[in-house]
């Protein structure tokens, strides 16, 4: 039964360890914000159609109909 109890209270130990590493964090680091670009393919834009599945071929688009 000792080594049980001494096991619980290493674990207790570590976890509040852990614990008090979260909270030094949340506390003295702050983090810094910055501009993010995402970039958006002009398919995407202009297309409108269906998008491709990785490996496929994508969908013909029908040019200007000729009277």
């Amino acid at each position: 039964m000792p080594t049980l109890i001494r096991l619980i209270i290493i674990l207790l130990f570590l976890a509040g360890l852990v614990y008090g590493g979260m909270i030094a964090l949340v506390t003295y680091v702050q983090p810094t914000p910055k501009q993010t670009t995402i970039r958006i393919p002009q398919r995407d834009l202009l297309g409108g159609g269906e998008p491709t599945l990785p490996g496929q071929a994508p969908a013909p688009t029908d040019p200007a109909p000729t009277p």
